[in-house]
């Protein structure tokens, strides 16, 4: 089996190309710009006004790029799906100065550019200069998707719906979609929009880490532990007992100190973490199933799990496919393995 697995982040993309019938450090591998920050600068680079089509994506720094364009006094026109990466409420969209028109309206007068997550045309390109053929039975992709619900803030909806699929502990493999996902993730329906007719996979991303860092051969022989990827945004932990998660919380990255991620990790451990506790502190919340049975380690992944270092703990590194950057493609690959084997 042939999968093709792309990890859309803030700042990178990270891909693998696996072939099950080789060995995963075998897999073609490359860590590239995010398409949040390649489009962010198509726009920057714009003198005129705009027409942003496509689909919904990463916000991040498209949207600081928008609104530093209608600062300018350009116009700026979005369809509905794209305008969905600026604020799923179009009130909210609209406040900025964005004009949403209706679906299948053209302005072949003005600019367009495209919003997408995934651009399949340019991978494919890029490796056929290798004379790499990009065939795949699966192509899974990981965004992160805080979901939708009027009248209910993003972070408190995230943790509803992580609560609802931590009903009882799971394994991480479980939190992956197949070619289709609920209406209230916008971001991750669009990513399916864009893949049409191939067969996808989609998680959300801080959950393909997690899953990925169990990919370790280390962690493969670990019973409990606490898993921590610590992103450049986000750091989201999530304890394990026999394979299953039974707790996470999840916190913004800028926010957490040293003594911070020792207290939640112990409170995490011990089953005495609230959502409260990380809601009120600015993060996004936590849920716990069940204690974690004992504590072997933290295992950690992501671009600021350096932060480790000042704490007391017994952290083991994570790099699947002996790359930490390829933790959430593996992530991805091992939910596709596993649904295959059910």
């Amino acid at each position: 089996m042939k999968i093709l697995a792309v990890d859309v982040g803030a700042g990178t993309q990270d891909i693998m190309f696996y072939d099950s019938e080789q060995p995963v450090e075998n897999s073609i591998k490359m860590v590239l710009p995010s398409p949040t920050r390649i489009i962010a600068e198509k726009i920057r680079r714009h003198k005129n006004d705009l027409f942003l089509s496509g689909e919904t994506m990463g916000g991040g720094s498209v949207n600081k790029a928008i609104k530093n364009h209608l600062m300018k006094g350009y116009r700026v026109l979005m369809t509905e799906n794209s305008a969905r990466t600026v604020r799923d409420d179009f009130n909210r969209v609209r406040s900025l100065g964005v004009e949403i028109i209706p679906p299948g309206e053209k302005h072949p007068e003005i600019a367009e550019i495209e919003l997408k997550d995934i651009d399949l045309d340019a991978i494919r390109e890029s490796l056929s200069k290798f004379n790499v053929e990009l065939e795949f039975d699966y192509v899974g992709v990981a965004v992160q998707d805080h979901g939708f619900m009027e009248g209910m803030g993003d972070r408190n909806f995230r943790f509803m719906k992580i609560k609802e699929k931590l009903d009882v502990p799971r394994s991480p493999e479980d939190f992956a979609y197949f070619n289709e996902v609920p209406e209230y993730f916008t971001r991750m329906n669009g990513v399916l929009r864009t893949l049409r007719g191939y067969n996808v996979a989609i998680m959300d991303s801080k959950f393909a880490s997690i899953c990925g860092a169990t990919c370790d051969e280390y962690v493969k022989n670990l019973h409990s532990f606490v898993a921590l990827d610590i992103g450049n945004g986000h750091t989201l932990a999530a304890s394990f007992n026999e394979g299953k998660i039974s707790g996470v919380f999840e916190h913004h990255t800028g926010m957490l100190t040293p003594d911070k991620i020792t207290n939640y990790v112990e409170k995490l451990v011990a089953g005495t973490l609230f959502h409260e506790q990380i809601h009120d502190d600015g993060g996004h919340g936590a849920w716990v199933a069940e204690p974690t049975d004992g504590f072997e380690c933290v295992v950690a992944t992501g671009p600021q799990r350096r932060i480790l270092q000042k704490t007391d703990f017994k952290v083991h590194y994570a790099a699947p496919a002996g790359d930490v950057m390829m933790a959430g493609p593996s992530g991805i690959i091992k939910a596709i393995e596993y649904k295959n084997k059910r």
